[in-house]
C-alpha cells in the first residue's frame, strides 16, 4: 500500500532504475540516515530531475500505516516512494527481496525492529544490480548508482 493509501503495484517501478530500502519510521538512526544519504547521492549524481527512484518499505506495519509513512517521508527534501501493508504482504515482500526483520523488545516496554540495512539497486529493466552498504564510501555508492542509471 502506498503512502497515499492506494494499492501500489510493482509495475509502477518499471522502466526506471530504483533503490529500495526496508526500514521503519520509528527508527532512531539507520533509517533516516540511509534515506537522507540516498537523497544526497541522487542529487550528487546530477543526471536529470530524478535519475532513479528511492523506495522505502516499512517492516513495521503495526505502527506504520500509510499516513505515518507519508508524514515520515515528508521530512526528506526529495520524493521517496513509501510503502506499507499488512504483515502478510510485508513478509512476502521481504522474502522476495531477501530482507530480514524482527521485533526486539526495548527497555521502555515497547519494541524496536532489527532489520537488514542494505539498499538494493535495480536497473530500469527491474534486474538486481548491486547493494549499497552503510559503511561504503559515497564514491563507491555513486559508481554503483551510475551503473543503474547509465542505460
Amino acid at each position: 500500500t502506498g503512502a497515499d493509501g492506494r494499492t501500489f503495484s510493482s509495475t509502477r517501478l518499471a522502466g526506471k532504475p530504483y533503490a529500495i530500502f526496508f526500514g521503519f519510521t520509528h527508527c532512531p538512526d539507520v533509517c533516516p540516515t540511509t534515506l537522507a544519504r540516498m537523497v544526497k547521492l541522487r542529487r550528487q549524481l546530477g543526471a536529470g530531475n530524478e535519475p532513479f527512484r528511492i523506495v522505502f518499505v516499512s517492516v513495521d506495519p503495526k505502527r506504520d500505516g500509510p499516513a505515518q509513512v507519508r508524514d515520515y517521508l515528508s521530512l526528506f527534501p526529495d520524493p521517496i516512494i513509501g510503502l506499507t501493508g499488512t504483515q502478510a504482504r510485508i513478509d512476502h515482500a521481504k522474502r522476495q527481496y531477501g530482507i530480514f526483520s524482527q521485533e526486539v523488545p526495548d527497555q521502555a516496554g515497547g519494541y524496536t525492529v532489527d532489520h537488514s540495512a542494505a539498499v538494493l539497486l535495480f536497473g530500469a529493466d527491474g534486474e538486481f544490480v548491486a547493494t549499497i552498504a552503510a559503511e561504503e564510501d559515497d564514491r563507491v555508492a555513486l559508481d554503483k548508482l551510475k551503473r543503474i542509471t547509465a542505460a
